[in-house]
């Protein structure tokens, strides 16, 4: 397995979906990056662990860890294996108290504030990198062509109804839902 490790560089507000936060990861020896989509709930839980924040009551990335260690599992990375239309799909590896390995297939964000909590490695291959790196700057692309012709025309009553289709599926590869449902009204009025 070609496994790179990944550095948390930090986390931001998604430019890309409204609400929404951007993990940020970098190779460690390297300058590619990769931008994750994640909840409000899991940026929470990764900047608790990041932080070293104590709460209260266990969150339940401190309960799953917690769970682990009661019964000696112990984790040993986690690996970003796939992207598949944006989402990326991550196993936790694990090694049980008879010493053989297991995997456990997880949502990248959770696999993220899981690792941070048992402090293990993260890693990712070449070929997410570059599918990564290249969703990344057709989402720019796609969200700088969107914004001109919105800047232009913001009427689409011009559009046929296959531009509204190709245009629709534009703003839904951006999560631009706002936009996704002016053109989604527009193609139901003309469908009346």
């Amino acid at each position: 397995m070609d496994l790179i490790k990944l550095n948390i560089v930090g986390y931001s507000h998604s430019e890309f979906q409204k609400g929404a936060f951007a993990l940020i990861l970098s190779e460690e020896k390297g300058n590619q990056t990769l931008s994750i989509v994640i909840g409000a709930c899991e940026a929470q839980s990764i900047a608790i662990g990041l932080e070293t924040i104590k709460v209260p009551r266990p969150l339940t990335h401190d309960l799953f860890k917690t769970f682990s260690q009661k019964f000696k599992i112990e984790l040993s990375h986690i690996y970003i294996y796939k992207i598949l239309k944006g989402i990326f799909h991550s196993y936790l590896f694990f090694k049980n108290e008879h010493g053989r390995e297991e995997k456990i297939d997880a949502r990248t964000s959770d696999a993220v504030a899981i690792a941070i909590r048992f402090k293990v490695p993260i890693y990712t291959n070449k070929k997410i990198l570059k599918e990564s790196n290249s969703e990344e700057k057709e989402k720019i692309n796609i969200k700088k062509e969107t914004k001109r012709k919105n800047i232009k025309k913001n009427n689409y009553s011009t559009f046929s109804i296959n531009k509204l289709k190709d245009e629709l599926k534009k703003v839904l590869l951006l999560e631009n839902y706002e936009e996704a449902a002016k053109i989604r009204d527009e193609i139901a009025n003309r469908n009346k």
